[in-house]
């Protein structure tokens, strides 16, 4: 198996409903999400033409603007968290996720918009997410 991983950066804030301590007020990450894809019909062997799964830049294209660019310098809440709340957000710097915006179900979240994205016969392998320098969740393929 040959795989290729390109990291990304961005800044965003969230908080938890009801979480039992500072998770639950709105407070920041500088996040780190590493992506790593890979061919889906790699037969061990030298690649042809270029010889690349997929350009990085390619990757970064398609990661950039439909995952990273919804997420990055955004206040991230779930719908819960905005139904018992009193204050007001603005909608242009707003996430509205159906569930809590921990590090796991972000990692849901830029599978389903990246896999979306990724050409037919490249496979998303797996993602990570730093949340903190010493924190992180990953998500790998069930293939």
């Amino acid at each position: 198996m040959i795989s290729v991983t390109k990291i990304f950066r961005f800044e965003a804030a969230h908080a938890i409903y009801a979480y039992p301590g500072p998770c639950g007020h709105i407070h920041g990450h500088s996040y780190e999400l590493h992506v790593t894809v890979s061919h889906r019909h790699y037969e061990n062997k030298y690649l042809e033409g270029q010889g690349m799964i997929i350009d990085f830049k390619e990757l970064k294209k398609r990661v950039m603007v439909n995952a990273i660019d919804m997420l990055d310098h955004k206040l991230i809440l779930s719908d819960t968290f905005l139904s018992h709340s009193t204050q007001t957000f603005d909608t242009n710097q707003l996430v509205i996720f159906p569930v809590e915006p921990t590090a796991e179900n972000m990692l849901i979240f830029l599978r389903d918009r990246i896999s979306a994205v990724l050409p037919d016969e490249i496979l998303l392998d797996s993602l990570k997410l730093w949340e903190t320098r010493d924190s992180y969740a990953t998500w790998t393929t069930d293939v």
